[in-house]
């Protein structure tokens, strides 16, 4: 096996699952790379609805514990790239994702984007998060993303009022595409 599919598959040996994992014989380690643009800064004012925050950060949350972020990033950082993985389950419902940082019931599969301040002491304290639906991928994209290992997300990260992005982000506010 070569290098970036053991990678890939660590976590997996480490929860007890063989590669591939939950027992499918079809499914495909991926790695999914989320490229975040047009960030809000690292100050957002008060407005209705919205009580304005200083510090701000945004990192990928792990199913467990959800405390733990991957690449956390200010909020003024010209663009945030993450890269996580996952596999690719075709299962006799469907297709669906699975790994450590992705969340939901099975083929209701997101991955949390959190935002949040950091204080003086370092400690990320979470006021929204947008849910990047997996759900939302189209089939041939994701069967194009089992061949060639890779998905990509890419997405802005200000809403239409200038703060963080949140809530549930389906294309078009994200664009999926095999790598």
């Amino acid at each position: 096996m070569n290098t970036p599919l053991r990678r890939l598959f660590s976590w997996s040996k480490r929860r007890g699952r063989r590669p591939g994992g939950w027992g499918s014989r079809d499914a495909r380690g991926v790695e999914i790379r989320i490229e975040g643009s047009n960030l809000p800064g690292r100050a957002c004012g008060a407005s209705p609805n919205f009580p304005g925050y200083e510090n701000i950060h945004v990192g990928i949350q792990r199913r467990s514990p959800r405390e733990q972020l991957l690449g956390l990033t200010p909020g003024d950082a010209p663009a945030a790239v993450w890269t996580l993985e996952c596999d690719v389950v075709v299962t006799p419902t469907g297709v669906d994702c699975k790994g450590p940082y992705v969340q939901g019931r099975p083929h209701e599969h997101f991955i949390y984007l959190s935002w949040g301040t950091v204080d003086s002491n370092g400690t990320f304290n979470m006021f929204r998060r947008a849910k990047l639906w997996l759900d939302a991928v189209d089939a041939e994209v994701l069967d194009a993303a089992r061949t060639s290992q890779r998905l990509v997300a890419r997405l802005g990260l200000t809403d239409a009022k200038g703060h963080p992005l949140c809530a549930s982000v389906r294309p078009p506010l994200v664009q999926w595409s095999a790598g």
